[in-house]
C-alpha cells in the first residue's frame, strides 16, 4: 500500500533532500556510504527503477498519485509519498516541478574504470564539462549512438544531478560510467596512461593545425578508441591534447569555428562509431 503523506511542516527533516540540501550534501550527508540523488519525471524515475536504483521517497502533486505517477508508486512499495499542491511544492523546493514528480534515490556504489570499460571498443571521456544540460545531452547521445561507456574526469559535473539526469532522458542510468581519477592531479596523467593500458587509442576533439579530419579512415580502423571531449568554452587542455594519440576536428563551414560540446559529441560518436 502506498504511504501517502500530505506536507504540513516545511521543516520536517525527511524533506531535507528536496528542500534544504545542496547536491554536494545529497552525495555525502544523508547516506555517507552511498549518498542520495533526486530523479525528476516519471520517465526518468522509471528508467532508474528498471536499472535497479533504490527509491527512498517520492514528492508530487496530489493529482499525480492516481495519474501519471500511479505506476511509479506501485513499483516503489511502501516508501513515503509526500504530496502538496504545486505552489507549495515550488516554495518547498525553490523551483517549479516541470515534470510533476521527484524521487529521492540512493546512489549506487561507484564503478571502476576497468569495470565499465571491460569489453568496450568505443568510449567517451568528458574533461571538466560542468554544465548539467551538456552532461545530460552527451549521455543521451552516447547511449543513442552506441558508445559503450562514459568516463568523467575529476572536475566534471555529476551525471546524477537532477537536471543532467532529466536532460539525458534517464540514459545516465543505462550507459556504464565512472570517474577516471578522484583528484584533479590524476588527469590527464596518469588517466590517459591508464586508458592505454586498457588498449585504447585516444582521440582529442580539438581544433589545431595538426588535427585530423573526423572522417580520417585511421580513426574508424582503431579497434578501441576513446573520444575525449573538452570543457565548455576553453575546450581540452593543451596537456591533454599533447598526450592523446590523435587530435581530431569536425570540419566547419561559413566561418563557424566550433560546435557546442554536446552537439560535437553527437557528430563524433556517429562518425567514430565501431564499424
Amino acid at each position: 500500500m502506498p504511504n501517502i503523506i500530505e506536507i504540513s511542516d516545511f521543516d520536517a527533516p525527511e524533506l531535507d533532500a528536496y528542500a534544504r540540501l545542496t547536491e554536494a550534501q545529497l552525495r555525502n550527508r544523508l547516506e555517507p556510504e552511498k549518498g542520495i540523488f533526486i530523479a525528476e519525471s516519471t520517465k526518468v524515475i522509471a528508467t532508474a527503477l528498471d536499472a535497479g536504483y533504490e527509491p527512498v521517497s517520492l514528492l508530487m502533486e496530489p493529482k499525480h498519485i492516481e495519474g501519471q505517477a500511479a505506476e511509479i508508486i506501485s513499483r516503489c512499495g511502501s516508501i513515503p509519498v509526500y504530496t502538496a499542491e504545486q505552489a507549495i511544492l515550488a516554495k518547498l523546493t525553490g523551483y517549479e516541478l516541470t515534470r510533476g514528480v521527484l524521487c529521492a534515490m540512493r546512489r549506487p556504489k561507484p564503478r571502476s574504470v576497468e569495470e565499465v570499460c571491460e569489453g568496450a571498443c568505443r568510449i567517451a571521456v568528458l574533461e571538466g564539462i560542468v554544465d548539467a544540460t551538456n552532461v545530460g545531452a552527451i549521455f543521451r547521445s552516447a547511449a543513442a549512438l552506441n558508445m559503450d561507456a562514459v568516463l568523467l574526469t575529476p572536475t566534471c559535473g555529476d551525471p546524477l544531478y537532477r537536471r543532467a539526469a532529466r536532460v539525458s532522458m534517464g540514459t545516465v542510468f543505462q550507459i556504464p560510467w565512472a570517474r577516471i581519477g578522484n583528484e584533479p592531479s590524476q588527469w590527464p596523467q596518469p588517466g590517459l596512461a591508464r586508458l592505454r593500458e586498457l588498449g585504447f587509442k585516444t582521440a582529442a576533439m580539438a581544433l589545431s593545425d595538426h588535427s585530423a579530419s573526423i572522417d580520417d579512415p585511421r580513426l574508424a580502423a582503431e579497434e578501441k578508441l576513446a573520444i575525449v571531449l573538452g570543457t565548455e568554452g576553453d575546450g581540452l587542455s593543451a596537456s591533454t591534447i599533447a598526450d592523446c594519440d590523435y587530435t581530431v576536428k569536425i570540419p566547419m563551414a561559413h566561418g563557424v569555428d566550433s560546435l557546442n560540446v554536446a552537439a560535437a559529441s553527437a557528430v563524433a560518436f556517429w562518425e567514430l562509431r565501431a564499424r
